[in-house]
C-alpha cells in the first residue's frame, strides 16, 4: 500500500489525485470490515486520537468516533462548550495540553476559517480537518465523491450540481474541488445571494433555475439553508426559497432521465428536498452515511501509517 503525499487533511487543495485514489481503495478495504459480524480491526491499538469540537455536530462527529473505534484507537473527545476556552485559553494552548497527554493525532472542527491549517503549523501532531468555518470539509468532499464513484463506476466526465447555500458551505467548496480534480463538471445552482462572486474563478458553471441544473446533471447535491450562519436575509422567506430550489417528487419524475440524489446532511425535510425525495431509490443519502465512515477510517489510517513510520 502507498503513502499520503501529505502529513495533515486540511483541505482537498493538498491532495494529489493519487492520494484521493488511495484513500478511495484503502476506504474499499474497510468498508468489507464494517459490513463484517465483528466490525474491529486492531489497526490502530497504539494510536491516540483527540475529536476537538468547537461547533456543534452530530454526525460528523459520530462519525469520526465510531471510525477511530473501528481501528481500535484510544479516543479523547473534547467539547469546546465545557472546557478553558470558554475561560479565554488559547487553541494552540488548548491543544498543546492534550497533545502533553500524549496525543497523535488531532480531529478537529472550529468555526473560524484557516483553523486547521493554523494549527498543523504551529503544533506536533497530524490534524484532519472536520470542517472549519466556511472555508472546507475534506472528508465530506471525500465520502461525496467515493459514494458517486460507487454508484455510477466513476466520477470522471460525470456532472455534479450543488444546490442551495452555497457562500455559507464548506461541504460545497471542498466538493468542488474534489469534483474537479477527479474529472467531473461542476455547476452551482441557488439564489443569487447565495453564490459566491469568485466561484465562476473556479471553472463552475453558475445556474439559477432548478429544472435546467437538473435536467443537465447527472448527480445533484442538495444542501441546507445554513440559517446560523446569517445574519441578513438572502431571501424573502423559507416558503419561497423551497418554491424556487426545493426538489421534490413531481420534479424529480418529470426529468428525462434518473439522476443520483445526494445531501450531506443534517436534511431540513420540506424546505430544500421532500421526505418523498430523500426517501426515493435514487437518493443514495444513507450510503453516505455508511461510506463516510469508511473513509474517514482510511483517512486516519493512512495518518497514523505515517507517524508509525517516522518512529
Amino acid at each position: 500500500m502507498g503513502s499520503l503525499s501529505v502529513n495533515h487533511l486540511v483541505g482537498i487543495k493538498e491532495l494529489s489525485n493519487e492520494d484521493i485514489e488511495l484513500i478511495f481503495q484503502t476506504a474499499d478495504n474497510f468498508k468489507s470490515v464494517i459490513n463484517r459480524p465483528i466490525k474491529k480491526v486492531p489497526s490502530l491499538r497504539d494510536i491516540t486520537i483527540a475529536n476537538l469540537f468547537f461547533e456543534n455536530s452530530t454526525r460528523t462527529r459520530l462519525s469520526f468516533e465510531l471510525a477511530e473505534k473501528r481501528l481500535s484507537a484510544d479516543v479523547i473527545n473534547f467539547s469546546a462548550a465545557s472546557s478553558s476556552v470558554k475561560k479565554g485559553e488559547t487553541l494552540i494552548d488548548t491543544v498543546n495540553n492534550i497533545l502533553a497527554m500524549k496525543v497523535d493525532l488531532v480531529v478537529m472542527r472550529h468555526p473560524n476559517p484557516g483553523a486547521a491549517k493554523f494549527l498543523s503549523e504551529n503544533v506536533d501532531s497530524r490534524i484532519v480537518n472536520a470542517g472549519d468555518g466556511a472555508h472546507e470539509h475534506p472528508t465530506q468532499a471525500l465520502l461525496d465523491s467515493y459514494s458517486i464513484r460507487e454508484k455510477l463506476g466513476t466520477v470522471k466526465g460525470k456532472k455534479v450540481v450543488i444546490v442551495g447555500d452555497i457562500v455559507h458551505s464548506r461541504v460545497a467548496l471542498s466538493n468542488i474541488f474534489c469534483l474537479q480534480k477527479q474529472g467531473a463538471e461542476v455547476m452551482v445552482c441557488g439564489p443569487a445571494t447565495l453564490i459566491p462572486k469568485y466561484i465562476k474563478e473556479l471553472g463552475v458553471k453558475v445556474e439559477h433555475d432548478l429544472r435546467k441544473a437538473l435536467e443537465w446533471c447527472d448527480v445533484v447535491n442538495m444542501l441546507r439553508i445554513q440559517l446560523e450562519r446569517m445574519d441578513v436575509n438572502y431571501f424573502p422567506s423559507l416558503r419561497e426559497y423551497t418554491m424556487l430550489y426545493g426538489l421534490d417528487k413531481p420534479l424529480l419524475d418529470s426529468l428525462n432521465k434518473k439522476i443520483v440524489v445526494m445531501h450531506p446532511g443534517p436534511i431540513n425535510r420540506g424546505v430544500e428536498i421532500t421526505s418523498a425525495v430523500a426517501d426515493s431509490e435514487q437518493a443514495i443519502i444513507l450510503d453516505q452515511v455508511e461510506n463516510g465512515v469508511a473513509i474517514r477510517m482510511a483517512v486516519i489510517y493512512l495518518l497514523a501509517q505515517k507517524i508509525k513510520r517516522e518512529e
